[in-house]
């Protein structure tokens, strides 16, 4: 009667390995399907606008600050390397566009130059952030 009660305890033990196994599937969908936020690193007061809309496929943020200072992934950059790190990021994913969020109180003229970088880095889905109004 020993042997049975033994064998019984082992027979009524749960295989939790294909639970693990979906539990592990389901977490790779998640990561590879999550849409990750994009931050420039610093944070700028954007002026408002009527006509803002939610920009869907912004992979590359440019922040231009009211001293001129320019930051893409949270790191500060240089005038004349804007073109190079936006390239870079391009070449990441080449579907990506480029959301500059520009200070109002920023320089119109950095403004204009980092746009035009942007496009001679060969991404013409450049946009502006604006807080809607």
């Amino acid at each position: 009667m020993r042997a049975k009660r033994h064998g019984t305890a082992e027979e009524t033990e749960i295989d939790l390995t294909p639970m693990l196994d979906v539990v592990f599937i389901m977490l790779i969908f998640f990561i590879v399907t999550a849409s990750f936020i994009k931050e420039s690193g610093i944070d700028v007061s954007r002026p408002d606008a009527v006509t803002a809309v939610v920009q869907e496929r912004a992979n590359i943020v440019v922040a231009v600050t009211e001293t001129g200072q320019i930051w893409i992934n949270r790191r500060e950059v240089d005038r004349r390397a804007v073109r190079a790190n936006i390239e870079r990021l391009h070449a990441e994913n080449p579907q990506g566009a480029v959301v500059i969020t520009a200070d109002e109180k920023a320089d119109v003229g950095i403004l204009v130059e980092v746009m035009d970088q942007a496009r001679q880095a060969g991404v013409f889905n450049v946009s502006i952030a604006a807080d809607e109004s």
